[in-house]
């Protein structure tokens, strides 16, 4: 059986990622000077303005404007033609008062941080992986985001003259009874400077960009390359386009082609579990793969807000597990402590360094304690413990 899966990703220049990176630049900030900070960031981008929102609680003075002009002038755009405006405030008592005393525990003497910490938020995250690259992710993930990360380099190494920071790809690939097969198209836009040859672009980018990335083996003569199909694109950014936080989670993630809850990730602490509870279904899932319990693996765990406990948790293999799902998320829920607090000190997540993860995916296989975590030999130990 043929099928197409596609997925898209954007450079560190799109205005919405742009956003991304300036909120969890000041996360990282507010990290490093209180651990214990409680951020909930968002902002957004337009012609000539940054409007930087949200809850900020930190024990320590953060200089925003000096963070967005530092990560505008650094991703390419001249901080200097914008204004910025902050609004911020604490974070709400109700909020605070839900995490820092779970509701299985108010009442009670009882001082264990992991069972007294509540969850930021509510709803379902969901973490996935498969073995079709050895980075877990599809295939179609792996090369829109490796596209994007060559032409960031492309432009600050100055190995293709004249594009700009604004850009972003998508990749199609043909799968033939789940397995890739070839490259049916890719798409790369990119901006460039006014006075640039658009055949010389095409040239520069197929050669430096595509080249390096794609085996020849899945690149045929009927694979469609578009490179800037629009024609030109000098103006970009939030000149060209209105920026947001959380606008491409499915960027950040799994390119729409496993399930998502709807929570972003970029300018929330790690008590907001839309964020943490998504990197720890990540962990898991990987280390269902790496434990080679399935081919591929979907975890969906739900929350409620001030509460500790997951309320639920799910696994999908997709019919291709070695043991019934079941089994697995019995597994799961003996292994691995999903309570947000155990999950902040499990990944380490009160280190500042958010911001290396923002572009180009949150899951690629190397970036983040989530991609690194190995508890394939308990795993292993607890599922061969239900089927006995």
């Amino acid at each position: 059986m043929t099928n197409f899966k596609t997925a898209e990703s954007v450079c560190k220049g799109h205005p919405d990622k742009l956003c991304d990176i300036i909120a969890d630049r000041i996360l990282d900030e507010c990290v490093s000077l209180d651990p214990c900070s409680r951020v909930a960031c968002e902002v957004m981008a337009t012609k000539g303005r940054i409007f930087v929102c949200g809850e900020i609680t930190c024990n320590g003075s953060v200089n925003i404007r000096r963070i967005v002009r530092d990560t505008l002038r650094e991703i390419g755009y001249n901080p200097l033609k914008f204004i910025i405006f902050v609004y911020v405030h604490r974070q709400s008592p109700d909020i605070k008062g839900g995490v820092d005393r779970a509701l299985g525990v108010r009442g009670t003497p009882n001082k264990d941080i992991f069972a007294t910490t509540g969850a930021g938020d509510q709803g379902t995250v969901y973490g996935y992986a498969t073995s079709e690259t050895w980075q877990k992710l599809p295939l179609p993930v792996v090369l829109a985001n490796g596209i994007c990360k060559r032409l960031d380099e492309a432009m600050n190494n100055h190995t293709i003259r004249g594009i700009g920071p604004d850009g972003k790809a998508q990749v199609t690939v043909e799968y033939e009874d789940g397995e890739p097969k070839r490259i049916a198209n890719i798409i790369v836009s990119v901006q460039h400077h006014k006075n640039k040859d658009l055949k010389e672009l095409r040239r520069e980018i197929i050669t430096e960009v595509l080249y390096p990335l794609f085996d020849s083996t899945v690149v045929d003569n009927d694979t469609e390359i578009l490179i800037n199909p629009s024609g030109r694109f000098v103006e970009g950014g939030p000149a060209a386009d209105t920026g947001l936080t959380g606008r491409k989670i499915m960027v950040d993630t799994y390119g729409g082609l496993a399930a998502h809850g709807g929570g972003a990730f970029s300018g929330k602490d790690a008590t907001k579990v839309d964020r943490s509870g998504a990197y720890m279904a990540r962990a898991v899932a990987r280390n269902v793969i790496g434990a080679h319990l399935a081919e591929e693996c979907q975890v969906a765990i739900s929350y409620a807000i001030g509460k500790a406990e997951p309320t639920a948790i799910e696994v999908n293999t997709f019919g291709t597990g070695i043991v019934s799902d079941d089994i697995i998320r019995k597994a799961i829920s003996e292994v691995f402590d999903l309570r947000p607090a155990a999950i902040i000190s499990l990944l380490r997540l009160r280190t500042p360094r958010f911001a290396d993860t923002t572009a180009y995916g949150h899951f690629n296989g190397y970036k983040g304690t989530w991609e690194s975590l190995d508890k394939t030999a308990e795993l292993k130990k607890a599922v061969e413990k239900y089927v006995d």
